[in-house]
């Protein structure tokens, strides 16, 4: 097995800016910004767009989406569907 050709694993502190989340967990990812985590260590940080817990699946606030709209657009638009063109 070659050595050195690994990424280094380290604590890297996940945040999810718009719910306020942040998880301490092992990654190689790669990152020069810091922060202060709860233990008092100062960690490196990656900010994410989304999390389980402002992600709709996981909060239980889908949104509707309006399908049968979507079809009438899309048969105005192209003119039906093959089942009805016959």
């Amino acid at each position: 097995m070659r050595h050195d050709i690994h990424p280094v694993s380290r604590p890297v502190v996940f945040r999810d800016r718009t719910a306020g989340f942040e998880l301490l967990v092992p990654s190689t990812v790669d990152t020069h910004r810091t922060t202060q985590w709860t233990d008092g260590g100062t960690y490196p940080v990656v900010d994410v767009e989304i999390s389980s817990a402002s992600h709709p699946f996981y909060t239980g606030t889908s949104r509707v989406m309006d399908t049968a709209g979507r079809v009438q657009r899309f048969e105005r638009r192209y003119g039906g569907t093959a089942r009805t063109r016959g």
